[in-house]
């Protein structure tokens, strides 16, 4: 960290980044929040809508717009800047769409001097996290996406309403692909430190086929949102938020980011959602649980899904790649 000040660097104030920066104001979650956009007339009235908001706040932050420059002293870059998902569409299938974007943001971000944590948020983001990844030269550990961690908190949500127990006390994950790769490691899965598998065994009103129910309405919570309302932003924005709090909190807090594997899970050179332990250092480390082969196996192909789409970014000749 570069400043003694929690400072954060918000680029693309669309509905994904404003819900960020929404929820970083209503936790006082930093000190100084610059908003930066294409658009600079809309960053501008952002950053006016939310300083009106202050004296309802608990926060004493410092907003303002701004330029690349500003990130000189940041500690943390979130990008949440690019295309919107269209209904229908994978998140695979807008890469190429965002691909293009990244190259103007990350360069003079590096530019500006900037030595803290990018944190994406752009879909398909572990690609997108990847190629801040390649075009910026950082420590993988300084790069990381917002991966399965929103996907992680819907799964708890759903199984917190099916077992009739307060989400905060499921341990569960989703791993892999932010998309339709990801699965459920229900090996891992416990509520308290009771395993779900064990639950399943020991009460018939708790069966296999409604758990995968559940990682199915996981994987599809997306596109029916888009579906409903266009877009996604309150639970993303929340995810970036914590994810915020424990970087600039040190917190060495367990969370499902996307982060580079290397030799984890047999992987490597490839951005994937997996527990990792989040500290002022970005990814302090990839946390390796123990999955059966089958769980394996599937978190391979995920990872398989991603390395094959961002090899064929890279033949088609997209910057940064």
């Amino acid at each position: 960290m570069v400043n003694d000040k929690r400072k954060v660097v918000l680029v693309g104030t669309g509905m994904v980044g404003m819900s960020y920066a929404y929820a970083l104001l209503n936790q006082n979650a930093c000190d100084e929040l610059v908003l930066i956009d294409l658009n600079k007339k809309r960053a501008e009235g952002e950053a006016m809508d939310l300083n009106h908001g202050l004296a309802f706040s608990g926060a004493n932050m410092k907003i303002s717009s701004g330029e690349y420059a500003d990130c000189k002293d940041a500690d943390i870059v979130a990008i949440c800047a690019g295309v919107a998902q269209r209904p229908g569409e994978t998140r695979l299938a807008l890469l190429k769409r965002n691909a293009k974007v990244f190259s103007s943001i990350v360069d003079p971000v590096t530019a500006s001097g900037f030595d803290g944590i990018f944190l994406v948020a752009t879909n398909p983001v572990d690609i997108m996290t990847r190629i801040t990844y390649m075009l910026s030269g950082f420590n993988p550990r300084k790069v990381l996406g917002t991966g399965t961690a929103l996907d992680t908190a819907r799964l708890r949500y759903l199984l917190g309403e099916y077992l009739r127990v307060d989400p905060r006390n499921v341990h569960a994950y989703v791993m892999g692909e932010h998309g339709d790769s990801e699965f459920v490691p229900w090996s891992q899965a416990q509520v308290a430190t009771k395993s779900i598998l064990e639950l399943c065994a020991e009460n018939p009103e708790i069966d296999q086929e409604h758990l995968a129910g559940i990682e199915r309405d996981v994987q599809e919570a997306a596109y029916k949102i888009i579906e409903a309302k266009n877009a996604t932003y309150y639970g993303i924005g929340m995810a970036m938020a914590r994810i915020t709090r424990a970087i600039l909190g040190d917190e060495n807090s367990v969370l499902t980011v996307s982060a580079m594997l290397r030799g984890e899970y047999g992987q490597t050179d490839v951005f994937a959602g997996v527990p990792c332990i989040i500290n002022k250092s970005g990814v302090q480390r990839v946390l390796k649980l123990s999955l059966p082969q089958e769980e394996s196996d599937r978190f391979g192909e995920s990872c398989r899904v991603l390395r094959e789409c961002y090899e064929e970014l890279a033949g088609s000749g997209q910057d940064g790649c």
